[in-house]
């Protein structure tokens, strides 16, 4: 027991040391804390009230018939309605609703189009549904979809009783806004300054003035200064989440909250901030100097920065793109603080997000130890 309090007492000697330089670093402060704060009062403030002037809807035809499919065709004809073909089922246009993918889904049932043998004319009623948290949206929908039956209502029956209607009714779930998706992103963008950025300037710094070289005549082993400064990166970006939370709560520009369990978003954001950490630390630990390091942290960390969702949603992307940019580190912690914060799922539905952030840490740690060297 005394050899183990040993061994890591020079691990918590440098993440002292660590945290304290970062407060006694204006600079580091800046970036740390107030830079994700920039970004994200720029983007609330321009994401944070929804300007559409068109509708992004899934068309669910359970009718499948000729008259459907015209009506259908008619619907997509005016400009306003931008239909989702690639969603077939209503569950998987719940689902893309709930994310704010879509703004409400349009049922044409089977009977939507019937002749009825009593009037011998065509009826149906057509269904609406739409976010709870987006009443503005299914209100405008209803009026639009008012509008296409008054002039099929009209074709068909002229001024008798109108045959087919529309029912409007809120999901049970609400969608998320463009600021739900943002935020996580943002998260995962702080998290890439501090674990990239960090140690790539710090390190190649380090070996030029000699101190690692001094470090290495000591006793002190590679996997104690490692995990001290992986211990002093993980406070600094729960203290950077924290604050940025906090504003995102505090400040009704966002109007944000936790959806899930604060204790399982604060060990993702750990995990999180250890993986990226270590894909530094592999980059410092190798250059020699900040020329060798600055250029191939811009090349690792350019593609997360764009492709793993941290300013615009992956859905965006091409397919193929999607699939791609899926295995970058990134991705799978952004996705899951979004899980977590945003939709409030527990810790089952983002095992395979932790299971991906794991095996990227085993493979990235395995390469920064081999190649981190003293000087």
């Amino acid at each position: 027991m005394q050899k183990v309090k040993q061994a890591l007492l020079p691990v918590f000697v440098f993440a002292t040391i660590d945290v304290r330089r970062l407060f006694r670093d204006k600079i580091a402060i800046f970036f740390t804390f107030l830079f994700p704060l920039i970004f994200l009062f720029i983007f609330g403030g321009i994401f944070g009230q929804d300007s559409s002037v068109s509708f992004n809807v899934a068309l669910i035809d359970q009718a499948d018939s000729q008259f459907s499919q015209q009506f259908t065709e008619q619907l997509k004809k005016g400009g306003v309605l931008e239909v989702d073909s690639t969603l077939r089922t209503i569950g998987a246009a719940a689902t893309a609703m709930e994310r704010s993918q879509i703004d409400a889904i349009i049922v044409l049932p089977p009977s939507f189009g019937e002749s009825q043998a009593a009037t011998n004319y065509p009826s149906g009623e057509v269904r609406l549904q739409y976010s709870k948290n987006n009443q503005q949206a299914g209100q405008a929908l209803s009026s639009i979809l008012e509008s296409h039956l008054d002039s099929l209502n009209k074709s068909v029956v002229g001024t008798q009783p109108q045959p087919f209607t529309v029912s409007i009714e809120p999901s049970g779930k609400p969608g998320l806004s463009s600021l739900d998706y943002l935020f996580p992103g943002l998260v995962g963008f702080t998290i890439l300054g501090l674990g990239l950025f960090g140690p790539t300037s710090v390190f190649p710094r380090l070996k030029q003035r000699g101190v690692l070289r001094r470090y290495h005549t000591t006793t002190l082993q590679v996997w104690q200064f490692v995990l001290g400064n992986v211990l002093s990166n993980s406070v600094a970006a729960l203290l950077a989440v924290a604050v940025m939370i906090t504003v995102a709560i505090t400040v009704p520009l966002f109007d944000a909250s936790i959806q899930g369990n604060i204790l399982l978003l604060a060990l993702f954001v750990i995990l999180g901030a250890v993986v990226i950490f270590g894909i530094g630390l592999s980059i410092g630990g190798w250059a020699k100097n900040e020329n060798q390091a600055a250029p191939l942290s811009n090349l690792v960390s350019f593609p997360m920065m764009f492709l793993s969702g941290t300013f615009f949603p992956r859905f965006l992307m091409p397919e193929w793109l999607q699939n791609v940019s899926s295995f970058l580190p990134l991705t799978p912690f952004i996705d899951g603080v979004r899980m977590i914060m945003v939709e409030g799922r527990g810790l089952l539905d983002v095992m395979p997000q932790f299971g991906m952030l794991a095996v990227w840490g085993i493979i990235i740690y395995a390469l920064a130890f081999r190649v981190f060297r003293w000087e």
